[in-house]
């Protein structure tokens, strides 16, 4: 069977995220969305998603296609209903199609004739930035046991203390040097390749991806995940971290996303807590306003390719675009558009220009190319975003 991963409708509440990515290739818990069903499946998929990002993520269609929605994550139960779906079957949540069984020749879909299948079980979906942190302890669980199952944990170093220990996992080549982990609370995975330092304090639940590192002396509370090959320092809580970025440096951050190729500069720190313990408000692309999260602890939203420089300080519910560069004493604004040059007295646009060349160094530090193709996605951020900033 053929899978594909279709965006749906919650693309642009996922903004910064997505402009350089489909919704599948988010990352929550230790998986990004896509390596969660492919795992459970046992089958490659392929993307459904903008058109400038298609050439990237394309889509490959077969005569008998099963279509997924990525802003549901897989679960057991789930999972079976998708791969029992017949011909003309769709399974909805309520008024959300989760999956539908559909050929090449249909170019527009009419559920009408379709034979509705309800799902009435438990799910994680993610419709929005702040659901990436505040459902990442669960998804932690969730990948822990599937990639877990029926596997054998390096052994624990001799020098690391810890606490439930069988909830502490040690893929092969990584290293935990004189630390304290404590997996009472959920679990703790370490990737292949992955360091941690000495003196580091870990909570679970817990995810250092593959070629990770976490510095010395770090102090990293529950629902965190750091991506594969970022490095991280400091004081972390509750937050996500896609992959390839730094928070090399002390300093806080906490109920937050970073996206890939970030860079937070030393002693930076972001409020997740009002002054006034009211709800916080965050920047929606959507609606072009501040939506209500429903949350009290909100941090900072950071898009692909952005950077702050040392010191920064980012109000409490702070969503910053891609490929911004961020400097200088007092708060900036809790919404800083893509390509912005700047801080709290004010921004100017980072040319497309700079920024790329910024890019291509960073890349190559992980041997990796800064293509035609990764150019062509942010220029057309470039151009999508003008309207959020000063030119």
């Amino acid at each position: 069977m053929n899978y594909i991963l279709f965006d749906g409708t919650v693309r642009k509440q996922l903004l910064p995220f997505t402009y350089t990515r489909p919704v599948a290739d988010i990352r929550v818990g230790i998986l990004t969305i896509r390596e969660k069903w492919e795992k459970a499946l046992g089958f490659t998929t392929s993307t459904i998603t903008e058109e400038y990002l298609s050439d990237k993520y394309p889509m490959v269609e077969m005569e008998q296609n099963i279509m997924l929605n990525a802003s549901f994550l897989p679960n057991l139960e789930l999972v079976a209903m998708v791969k029992s779906l017949s011909e003309n079957q769709a399974i909805f949540y309520q008024e959300d199609v989760i999956a539908f069984y559909t050929t090449d020749e249909q170019e527009e879909v009419d559920f009408d004739i379709y034979d509705i299948i309800e799902y009435e079980g438990e799910f994680i979906r993610i419709e929005n930035t702040w659901d990436i942190f505040s459902k990442n302890a669960e998804a932690i669980k969730a990948d822990f046991d599937l990639l877990t199952k029926d596997k054998v944990s390096q052994p624990i170093p001799e020098g690391v203390q810890c606490l439930g220990r069988e909830q502490i996992f040690i893929e092969k080549g990584a290293q935990v040097l004189f630390s304290t982990l404590n997996a009472t609370d959920g679990p703790i995975y370490i990737g292949k390749e992955a360091t941690i330092m000495e003196s580091c304090s870990v909570r679970g639940p817990f995810a250092l991806c593959n070629n990770a590192t976490l510095k010395m002396g770090a102090k990293i509370y529950g629902g965190t995940t750091i991506g594969p090959h970022s490095k991280v320092g400091g004081e972390v809580n509750n937050s996500v971290i896609f992959g390839y970025s730094n928070k090399g440096h002390d300093g806080f951050l906490g109920n937050s996303v970073l996206g890939e190729w970030c860079n937070i500069g030393a002693d930076s720190n972001n409020s997740n807590l009002k002054n006034n313990y009211a709800e916080v408000r965050l920047w929606s692309y959507e609606t072009e306003g501040f939506a209500r999260t429903g949350l009290q602890f909100c941090g900072l939203m950071m898009g692909d390719h952005s950077k702050c420089g040392i010191n920064t300080m980012f109000n409490t519910g702070t969503v910053v675009g891609v490929s911004a560069n961020i400097f200088g004493g007092g708060f900036p604004r809790n919404f800083i558009p893509s390509y912005s040059w700047g801080g709290s007295s004010g921004f100017t646009a980072y040319l497309t220009k700079k920024a790329f060349e910024v890019a291509k160094v960073v890349m190559s530090r992980r041997n990796i190319e800064f293509t035609e193709q990764d150019a062509a996605i942010l220029k057309h951020v470039f151009e999508e975003t003008k309207q959020f900033r000063k030119e």
